[in-house]
């Protein structure tokens, strides 16, 4: 009886104390979250790029700055999960030494439009400048927006051996030649070649 009295005194004293109660849920939650994160910066699956896989260009950065700033993500993920029916429509399911040099990585769950982690070499260049500047004339159903600027607007190299110096300190194995002729690299490029550049890449690594 005396046992009872007690667990039910702490019980209790849990229940109706907020800060005590916050305290051991926040305990819990670091806890837990740890035992989940620590041990995957340890996988080689998890820190390791799959074999073929290279960091993206100068053109192909300046194209996924492009894909963030217009919000493609908010309509098209990145990561095909390991069930049948999306390995059969999309490709192989994505693995985490895909995205060892996205910073950040384009997972996600929602899909307005298809998941475009393997669109890389699914369609021709001209397919995908006519379905960026107008998706209608290929896919008369669909409502994404048209982005005919893109066609026009020079791509803006200028903070892109910063860019690259920063993804080479995270990892990205960059040369001082490739970071000093970024700028040079996307000379004369409009941002509908940067982002058809990224598009391109996509998923390429895994065959």
């Amino acid at each position: 009886m005396a046992d009872k009295e007690i667990k039910g005194f702490t019980h209790e004293r849990i229940e109706t104390n907020n800060f005590l109660m916050i305290v051991l849920i926040t305990l819990v939650v670091a806890v837990g979250g740890l035992v989940e994160i620590v041990p995957l910066f340890f996988q080689k699956s998890t820190t390791q790029a799959v074999e073929g896989l290279k960091p993206y260009t100068a053109l192909q950065i300046a194209g996924r700055d492009i894909y963030v700033r217009e919000g493609c993500y908010n309509c098209h993920s990145q990561m095909i999960r390991p069930f049948h029916a999306e390995t059969l429509r999309y490709g192989p399911y994505s693995v985490a030494g895909e995205f060892v040099y996205d910073r950040p990585f384009q997972w996600g769950s929602k899909r307005t439009g298809p998941d475009l982690a393997r669109v890389g070499g699914r369609y021709n260049d001209e397919w995908h400048r006519i379905h960026l500047n107008n998706p209608r004339d290929l896919v008369p159903e669909s409502n994404m927006p048209a982005y005919p600027w893109l066609e026009k607007a020079p791509v803006g190299g200028a903070d892109l051996p910063k860019r690259m110096a920063v993804l080479r300190t995270l990892g990205a194995p960059y040369t001082d030649e490739e970071i000093a002729g970024s700028i040079e690299s996307v000379k004369g490029k409009t941002e509908m070649d940067a982002l058809v550049a990224y598009l391109q890449v996509l998923g390429t690594a895994v065959k």
